[in-house]
Parts: C-alpha cells; structure tokens; sequence
C-alpha cells in the first residue's frame, strides 16, 4: 500500500522522508498527506523527532510542493494539463470546479484547499494558471501551508499512540473548515457588496 510505503520512507529517512513525501503529495503524487503528518506528530510524541525542527520540514515541504504546483501552471498552463494532467489529479473537472470557488470565494481557497484531498494541489496549479500574481498567491498559500502543517503535526503529537485516528478526525474536521469557508465566502461577497454599494451616489 502506498501509505505503508510512504510511513517507512519516513520511519526511515526522518526529516528528509518528510519533506520529500510532502513536495511530492502537493504536486499531485497519491500520498496520504494528513496521515504522514499526523504519523510525524506521533514520532514527535515518543521523542524520536522533535516537533519545531518537524513542523519547519513539513511547512519548508508544503511551501514547496504548492510553488511548483504554481509554477507549472504558470509556466506551461494548458498543454500540461492536456497531456498530463490526469496523472497529476489536475482534470478540466477539478479546474473547473476550482476556478467556480475563486470566483465566489477569492483566494482564501488557497488556504482552505489544504484540507480537501485532491484539490491541494489543484488550487495553485488554477492560480498560475490564471496569472495570478505571486505576491497574493504567496500570502494565501503560504499561511495555509502553516495552518495545515501545524493542525496535523499538532494532532499527532496530542493523539501520540492513539494518532490512527486521524482518519475519521480528518472526515468530521475537513467537514467543518468547508462549512466555515462557505459561511466565511459568503460574509466576504457580502463585504464587497455592501462596500460597492456604498460608494454608488445616491439615487435622485
């Protein structure tokens, strides 16, 4: 199994496993991200890690995963997704599902992209392929990243050897930050509204 797979690679290879695992998760590669981290925060429980030196690997991963992710949508866009993108989880589907929830809920997606599976890497790779500037993109995506690495890290740590639980953790947490994201989207839009409103001159 791949999540056997990718827990030994850490078990065996530590912060290098970590960071290495997480670069290629955000890309696009089928590796259980939350569970890797939520593993790392039980190594940190029995000492074999140490947690400030685990979060900055799991963020440094994180960083760079979803800047690759960015660029390649900058830099090759379309044809990528064409010829690759299935391999990559990058459908016209999830593009589209994506470039739906840029429009109604701006680049806090960024942040809450994290924690969907499947969908991660698919934010950066519609950002850059929008041209969205890189200092916004930077900003959303990389506050995320330590929101992200520092809840399942965190968990871990907190969980030690009961951290197998993660899994229905996950489902009930990831429910919950998609309804406040929704509530939080639809706050914001009406934000913009009323401040739009109100620079209108007033009707005659």
């Amino acid at each position: 199994m791949v999540k056997d797979a990718v827990l030994d690679f850490v078990t065996n290879y530590g912060y290098y496993g970590l960071f290495i695992s997480l670069v290629l998760g955000i890309v696009g590669l089928p590796i259980p991200d939350e569970i890797l981290m939520t593993y790392c925060g039980y190594l940190v429980s029995q000492s074999v890690l140490n947690y400030w030196i685990t979060l900055l690997t799991a963020l440094a991963g994180s960083v760079s995963g979803i800047s690759i992710s960015y660029l390649m949508g900058r830099r090759f866009g379309s044809p990528l997704v064409e010829k690759y993108g299935r391999r990559l989880g990058v459908t016209e589907a999830r593009l589209g599902t994506v470039n739906s929830w840029y429009a109604r809920f701006g680049k806090i997606v960024l942040m809450v992209g994290y924690f969907i599976p499947g969908i991660r890497h698919v934010t950066a790779f519609a950002a850059g392929l929008s041209r969205m500037s890189y200092p916004p993109f930077a900003l959303f995506a990389y506050l995320g990243a330590f929101i992200w690495t520092f809840t399942f890290i965190t968990l871990g740590k907190t969980l030690g050897v009961h951290w197998t639980k993660v899994s229905e953790m996950t489902h009930n947490f990831v429910l919950w930050v998609v309804v406040l994201a929704v509530v939080g989207g639809v706050i914001y839009v009406l934000y913009r509204w009323r401040k739009r409103k109100s620079k209108l001159p007033p009707q005659k």
